[in-house]
């Protein structure tokens, strides 16, 4: 019965009965002084037309016997009372009521009579100081009636309350339910299962919600499929190619003449090995937020003339032509230097893949309205609008041009994003007036400089 209760069915059954008989009790105590005050006005209208009605007969003398009046009128649980000469047949009325009526006063009271509550009606007669006087007992069963029979309300609410909540119960837990066992069969790795939109607003909203992480479960394990199948890729060609080298080193195929291309191979290989797995650990290292930063106050001005230093070595004279365009003022921002020059060179390492020789390859830098901007435009063959919203996935880009031109391991620009995101700033791709490709990173400015 416990573990019962400890159910969504059981608590709704146990608060709907319970609101049924708490509902039961607040109608009885407002209803018991209802009944009661209904009861003793309904007695006194009877007893003030009996007393007229009295009155009248034993006035006339040929009516039957004041004793026969009496006894019709006990029989309703009326005592009467006859007053002659201002002195009363009988005990237990009030003296007052006794001297208002013999001097011809009509009374209309409540008082106690031989020691209980009663009305009393009182109506003089022809005669000297003559009168008769009414009186009945104040109701006061009724309240003991109406609560004992509240027992069978109590019992009949609580059973309406018991079958009441059963069924909202089975209402409301019957989205519940199959959520719970779509989500038992999500997890057992069915990616299909989807819940009905049937029922109330509520239960379409929760077969929306489920619906929806259903669905983006399902894209987003495709894509790390398809990520993964893209890095097995890019892992395989270098370590075939150092497997190769290796081979023919090792079984004396290649010669001592040729010794030095081959190790220069391997190692550039190696080296592209290097940056694949130190993308991947850094990109899981943001995912995780613990990728430790050095936030310190930079001239980006002087960033980005430095990174033009080391890149020109790089595009030489059979590479792409490199251009540098600078503010003649200082650019004073907050920022990792080093993580900042690894999206940088990332950036130019994509670009200097897929520029043709001679085309432009520019880094700028310019003070925005609120931030520091760096921009690497490139005169290549630049993404298509369809392109640009996907530029920052992992592997979107791989995935849609491997085969088709040169394509890095699809976790460069991903890797930028995040860093950059990390950094307080905001990296955008779009369309180079060179005609290519352009990055855009905004990066805050310094604080201790007002711009």
């Amino acid at each position: 019965m416990r573990d019962f209760f400890r159910t969504l069915t059981g608590r709704v059954v146990l608060v709907t009965a319970a609101t049924a008989v708490i509902s039961v009790i607040i109608t009885a105590l407002v209803a018991v002084p209802v009944a009661v005050r209904a009861a003793n006005v309904q007695a006194r209208a009877a007893l003030i037309e009996k007393s007229a009605l009295a009155v009248e007969l034993l006035a006339d003398e040929k009516q039957p016997a004041r004793e026969q009046i009496a006894k019709s009128l006990r029989q309703d649980k009326i005592d009467i009372y006859l007053i002659r000469r201002g002195k009363v047949d009988r005990a237990g009325l009030p003296p007052r009521v006794v001297q208002q009526v013999a001097d011809g006063t009509l009374v209309d009271t409540r008082s106690p009579v031989a020691g209980r509550p009663s009305f009393i009606v009182g109506r003089p007669l022809r005669g000297v100081n003559s009168g008769v006087v009414l009186t009945r007992a104040v109701a006061d069963g009724t309240a003991a009636k109406v609560l004992g029979s509240v027992w069978i309300a109590l019992l009949a609410g609580l059973l309406g309350g018991v079958l009441a909540g059963a069924v909202l119960a089975r209402f409301i837990a019957r989205p519940i339910k199959l959520a719970a066992g779509a989500a038992g069969r999500l997890a057992a790795g069915d990616r299909s299962v989807r819940i009905s939109r049937r029922g109330s607003a509520e239960s379409a909203g929760l077969a929306d919600a489920f619906n929806q992480l259903a669905a983006a479960l399902q894209v987003s394990e495709g894509r790390e499929r398809d990520f993964l199948l893209s890095v097995s890729h890019e892992l395989r060609t270098p370590l075939s190619t150092i497997r190769g080298y290796a081979e023919a080193l090792a079984d004396g195929v290649v010669g001592a003449d040729g010794a030095e291309k081959a190790g220069a191979t391997m190692l550039a290989e190696a080296e592209r090995l290097d940056r694949l797995i130190s993308d991947l650990l850094v990109l899981s290292r943001l995912e995780a937020a613990d990728l430790p930063l050095d936030v310190v106050g930079v001239d980006l001005a002087e960033l980005i003339r430095a990174a033009g230093e080391a890149w020109a070595a790089r595009c030489g004279p059979d590479g792409p032509v490199l251009r540098v365009q600078l503010p003649d003022h200082p650019i004073p921002v907050d920022t990792d230097p080093g993580r900042i020059r690894q999206v940088i060179d990332g950036l130019c390492e994509n670009a200097l893949r897929v520029v043709p020789a001679g085309a432009p390859l520019v880094l700028a830098a310019r003070a925005g309205e609120y931030a520091g901007i760096v921009e690497v435009r490139d005169g290549g063959p630049g993404f298509t609008d369809d392109d640009l919203a996907v530029a920052f996935e992992r592997g979107a880009l791989n995935r849609r041009y491997r085969g088709i031109r040169k394509v890095g391991s699809g976790l460069g620009l991903a890797l930028a994003a995040r860093l950059v995101a990390r950094l307080g700033g905001r990296i955008t791709a779009g369309h180079a007036p060179e005609g290519g490709a352009m990055f855009t990173v905004e990066l805050p400015y310094t604080t201790r400089t007002p711009h």
